[in-house]
């Protein structure tokens, strides 16, 4: 995938000067072409006025089969279709060049997509596996009612690896992208979200939500000792108001 990467970035830079070229071209031709036509009036409307005056004068029979242009306006008049068809080529050369590069940078997302999604099932498949007995969010030896959220902390970390990695190679432009979020994935926090960067898991065992977000509950760092979210902190407050 890297290769495709390089391969496309080599040819994306070349593209605008390859456009410019071609843009360049275009307005030559152009300007060419309103010459041309411009010639091409004034001879015409020349020709039109001597055979007025030779109708008149009697010098040409107004029979409308024998009353034509010359051939140096005819000439005039196919040089410039012949330069409005370059034009046109020109046209279609920049729309295929711009196509191509959407068309391959469309191969890779899908591609990337692809890498992502299997990114996610090998990790979520391994990290359980291999997660350390006893690690808990302080590093310190539970048992218990933790032993449901070690395997929590092991698939955050694990998802939130497999996103960052897969984020990375597909977006190496640093442009934002909508990618495909898996709607069985678990949610978390306060938020309502999946698992991602450092989170922290709440020390009440009736809590119904479990892990944070540290962005959500206003954490820079991992709580020392005992943490309880806000609002089971408020829940045991009020008990001890009692």
């Amino acid at each position: 995938m890297s290769f495709f990467i390089d391969e496309f970035q080599a040819d994306l830079e070349a593209l605008p000067n390859i456009l410019q070229k071609k843009y360049a071209l275009m307005r030559d031709l152009d300007k060419s072409l309103q010459e041309i036509v411009r010639q091409n009036e004034q001879r015409c409307d020349q020709e039109i006025e001597d055979i007025k005056r030779g109708v008149t004068a009697g010098n040409i029979t107004p029979d409308t089969s024998l009353i034509r242009f010359s051939d140096e306006a005819l000439d005039e008049q196919k040089h410039s279709i012949r330069i409005a068809d370059e034009k046109v080529a020109l046209a279609i050369q920049a729309y295929d060049l711009v196509d191509s590069h959407i068309q391959q940078l469309d191969q890779y997302l899908k591609k990337s997509g692809e890498e992502l999604r299997r990114e996610r099932e090998n990790m979520a498949a391994t990290a359980p596996s291999q997660i350390p007995d006893g690690t808990t969010k302080s590093g310190k030896s539970e048992s218990g009612r933790r032993g449901r959220k070690k395997t929590r902390l092991g698939t955050a970390a694990a998802s939130a690896a497999a996103t960052e990695v897969a984020a990375t190679a597909a977006n190496p432009t640093g442009m934002e992208l909508d990618l495909p979020v898996d709607p069985n994935e678990p949610t978390y926090c306060l938020c309502n979200q999946v698992s991602y960067g450092e989170m922290v898991a709440c020390d009440n065992p009736d809590c119904k939500i479990e892990w944070f977000h540290f962005g959500c509950v206003d954490l820079k760092d991992q709580p020392k000792g005992k943490w309880y979210c806000p609002d089971c902190a408020a829940l045991r407050n009020r008990r001890k108001g009692r």
